[in-house]
């Protein structure tokens, strides 16, 4: 399969400009795609503008990978209902440089290839461009009738909000990132989310109007969920790139935990495994959809691509720690920030240390952190063997907790029945 072939059937093809598939056909095609730095890392929703990039790449074209250095400072309104705050400079450099870093690890460098991959950011030929020269240069090139017509623009004018000068203008500064790199990079292709189609139609028209050049592009559909929840979204926020940010074992449990419906979509969309592979998969799903095989392929997948090898081993011995029995060993294996990624969402209580430390009475201690409503209940429990210490089922012979029922000096972890756990932090 050719590349929007290919893209097609993996559902990333949502509008594309007459000409975009046979330009990309006829000859290696320099291409590329904008990057917000919002923020020092990139999340989830930014994995289908990077798996793009890397299709294009595998296709034998050249991706370019545009940081919004001058754009993160004014603010993109496309699908926003009101204005964000803008970054200071110094913010912003810092987040484009670590935006970048990460950017590297996707795509191929090495300059001795011919389709090598580059980094471009617009501030570097927006920070000298003078307000007078861009109105004269760029903005008279373009309608305001054109730019008023864009659904991002009227919907904001149409909203409560309204819309500043500042976002309005927003729409040019992309356009004219656009004819740069066409201009100086032989860039003749824009690819972004469906949201973008705007913004990018503006640059194909600023190209054809102030260089009589022809330049193509296509867009994405923007992921959603089947429940109607936002793509790429927890309780906690967003899933980041950035395993500081979010650690590769809740990583992995995101897409570990997709409905049967996203799976579906999202296999072909978030992996590059081969066709042949992924039907065989759906397939396999289908006969027995109880497995999970396409969410622990999904899981496997991206977390060898955005972490590593390692960390996908991390996580899935992990994952066997809460929901499987003879797992006391790999809970003791874990150092205490691994220990703490996997019982992220367990209910936390607090105890006393100097009780701990000296033996205490267990089923004082199942009642007085509240795991238990009273002894009696406790005792029960305890009794009919439904109590467990650290992944270890307790009989009637344990009596008390001390010191050395301590993982990494502080922590307890308590089973209640078959499903419920407490941390105890012995403080």
């Amino acid at each position: 399969m050719h590349l929007i072939e290919e893209l097609r059937w993996r559902g990333m093809i949502q509008d594309i400009m007459p000409g975009t598939e046979e330009q990309l056909t006829k000859e290696m095609t320099s291409a590329y795609i904008g990057f917000d730095p919002t923020a020092d890392s990139l999340h989830i929703g930014s994995l289908v503008p990077i798996l793009l990039l890397v299709h294009l790449q595998k296709a034998g074209h050249k991706p370019y990978a545009l940081v919004g250095g001058a754009t993160g400072m004014v603010g993109d309104p496309s699908g926003k209902s009101e204005e964000r705050n803008l970054l200071s400079e110094d913010i912003l450099q810092h987040n484009v440089k670590c935006v970048k870093a990460q950017l590297e690890k996707f795509l191929d460098f090495d300059a001795s290839k011919k389709n090598a991959a580059e980094m471009v950011n617009n501030y570097d030929w927006f920070k000298d461009f003078s307000f007078l020269h861009f109105i004269r240069d760029v903005g008279k090139h373009i309608t305001v009738n054109y730019m008023m017509a864009k659904d991002s623009v009227k919907k904001r004018l149409e909203g409560d909000t309204g819309m500043s000068f500042t976002e309005f203008t927003y729409q040019l500064v992309q356009g004219y990132d656009f004819y740069w790199l066409y201009q100086n990079k032989n860039c003749k292709l824009q690819m972004g989310g469906s949201d973008q189609w705007g913004n990018i139609v503006t640059g194909t028209e600023l190209i054809r109007r102030k260089a009589g050049g022809e330049a193509f592009a296509f867009t994405c559909p923007l992921i959603t969920k089947t429940d109607g929840g936002k793509f790429g979204k927890t309780e906690k926020g967003n899933i980041w790139l950035d395993a500081k940010k979010t650690s590769p074992y809740q990583f992995y449990q995101f897409w570990l935990n997709a409905s049967d419906e996203d799976a579906k979509k999202w296999i072909k969309i978030f992996t590059l495994l081969p066709k042949e592979e992924i039907e065989s998969l759906l397939v396999e799903h289908e006969t027995a959809p109880h497995l999970r095989a396409l969410q622990k392929k999904l899981a496997e997948q991206l977390t060898i691509f955005v972490h590593s090898k390692e960390d996908l081993d991390f996580a899935i011995k992990a994952s066997e720690i809460l929901f499987s029995n003879d797992t006391a060993e790999i809970l003791k294996s874990l150092n205490e920030e691994q220990l703490l990624q996997v019982m992220d969402g367990v209910p936390t209580v607090e105890f006393s240390k100097q009780l701990i430390s000296q033996g205490y009475d267990l089923i004082s201690f199942l009642a007085e952190t509240q795991i238990f409503s009273s002894k009696g209940e406790a005792r029960k429990m305890w009794q009919g063997g439904g109590v467990g210490i650290n992944k270890i089922k307790l009989n009637n012979e344990k009596t008390t907790v001390d010191s050395s029922d301590l993982l990494q000096e502080k922590y307890v972890l308590v089973q209640k029945g078959k499903k419920n756990y407490f941390l105890v932090i012995v403080k």
